[in-house]
This record gives structure tokens, sequence and C-alpha cells, in this order.
């Protein structure tokens, strides 16, 4: 499969001790929310309506080592605490976060994947036939989750055969992330039984969060983006991305350090009103 489109080139500048603030960029769009055709299968998947994209801005140079602070210092910024949303437990609807935040976390998410082609060997190992079609299996259930297919049981099940198609280190890559969010969907999930929607719908995400330079020397296509996974807690404990933790709740901060854009991917689980 072809290698994912360049997004961004340049050199990445280093180090500033200033203290980093943030604006919110009210006017980045995100294609995978804004096209028809992406946004009918997030509503399938009953994803559509709780997953959000926000980009917020900053001045000051980051590197990764620096991610503690810089996570501290944007969910303390009153321009992310007015802007950033969350979706209420209690009403279901969209409100900003709010100065509740007495202490955020973050987990860095490997991102080093250019190529759609790490997804082949669920052809080659027969998870997908050659037709695109997912291969079918006995119905039963994990966590809620119904599985019906081997893509399922491949994702969330590490007795089965194939579970280890992908390594550990494969499977905390942030495309595989997006790729098993996408798959699993939300509380009334509408499976596939082609591959082709979660591909294109997890290529579609990978390249509008992630950007790339390419090396002037060797042309390689390399990430620059750094992910982290977040948490923020208030007085009583987590309550973002929610108070209740799911596999399919999720906030994932990507930050740009060439442009110096931070994306905040958000999704609460859930069905009806309520965020799981």
């Amino acid at each position: 499969m072809e290698a994912l489109d360049k997004m961004a080139q340049g050199d990445v500048l280093i180090t500033s001790n200033a203290r980093f603030t943030f604006r919110y960029l009210t006017n980045k769009s995100f294609g995978f929310l804004d096209k028809g055709d992406t946004r009918e299968l997030l509503m399938k998947w009953s994803m559509h309506g709780r997953l959000t994209a926000q980009t917020f801005g900053y001045d000051q140079y980051f590197q990764a080592y620096q991610k503690d602070e810089f996570v501290q210092a944007f969910f303390k910024d009153p321009n992310v605490t007015s802007n950033l949303k969350v979706l209420s437990a209690s009403s279901g609807q969209w409100m900003k976060l709010g100065e509740s935040v007495k202490k955020a976390e973050a987990v860095s998410v490997p991102c080093t994947q250019v190529s759609m082609s790490f997804f082949d060997r669920l052809y080659t190992e027969g998870v997908v036939k050659k037709t695109g079609h997912i291969s079918k299996c006995l119905d039963e259930f994990y966590d809620d989750i119904p599985i019906s297919d081997e893509l399922r049981k491949m994702l969330l099940m590490d007795d089965f055969d194939k579970y280890d198609i992908f390594s550990k280190a494969d499977r905390e890559e942030f495309i595989f992330c997006l790729f098993k969010h996408l798959c699993l969907g939300g509380a009334l999930c509408q499976f596939e039984d082609m591959i082709g929607p979660y591909l294109e719908t997890t290529k579609s995400v990978y390249k509008d969060l992630v950007s790339v330079q390419k090396d002037p020397e060797t042309k390689a296509i390399n990430i620059i983006s750094a992910v982290f996974k977040v948490v923020a807690y208030d007085e009583h404990g987590m309550f973002y991305p929610a108070s209740k933790k799911h596999e399919q709740t999720f906030a994932y901060m990507i930050v740009d350090p060439l442009k110096r854009h931070v994306h905040i991917l958000y999704h609460c689980f859930g069905g009806g009103l309520f965020c799981g």
C-alpha cells in the first residue's frame, strides 16, 4: 500500500525555558470530521457526536522530554480550560473543561509508522480475506463488546492464535490505537464486513493529526509529532476524558513542534445521551 502523503516539512528548533502558554485556534478543521462519507461511517460506528478534535497553538519550543511540564501547563491554561470540550456524564451534552483540574498525566504513545502497509499482515495471516472481507467466527463477548469476526478477536483476545501477528510494540503505535478504536466503535456500533472503511478512516484521521518531514539527505519520511495519551484529575479523582474508565474513552494529545500546534482527539464511549 502507498506511503502516507507528506504533511509538513522543516527543521525542528530546540529548547527554551519559557513557561508554556496556549491559544485556541478556532479556524482549524479536520477532514475526518467534516467529510460526509467519513461522518456517515462514524455515525454507523456510534462515534459521531461523541468524537471531537480541537487545535491549540503555543509559542515556546517543545521537546518530548518536557511532556509533564507541557501537559500540566496545557490543562491549567485559561485558553484551554475555557475551550477544551468534554462530554458531561450527567447530561450527555458538550461542555467546557473548566478550571477544576488539579493534576494531569500523560503517557507517551509511539508514533513511527508512515505507511499503511503496516496492516498488510491482516491479509497475509488470514484475518482478512484477499477480497477484503473480514473472516467470521462464532459469536462471543469480551467486556460487553460483541465479537463475531477474527478482526475483533485479534484486537481484544490475547489467547487468540492470531493475536501475536501484531507485537506489543506494534499495538502501542498510535496508528494501531486509532485503528483499534475505530474498529471497536461506540456502544451502538454497527460493524463492517469489509476492512476497507476501517483502513481508509484510520489513514484519514492519522494524516489529519500527525505531521511528517522529509530527510533532505536520505529522502525518508519521518514523523515529527509527539503523541501522548492524557488524563486529568479534579479533587474527586479522574474526570477527563471521563470519570469512568473505558477502553473506548480516550484523549490523545498530538504535538507538532514545527508548527507549534497541539491537536486533541477526544472520544467518550456511550450510547444515547450518557457518557460511558
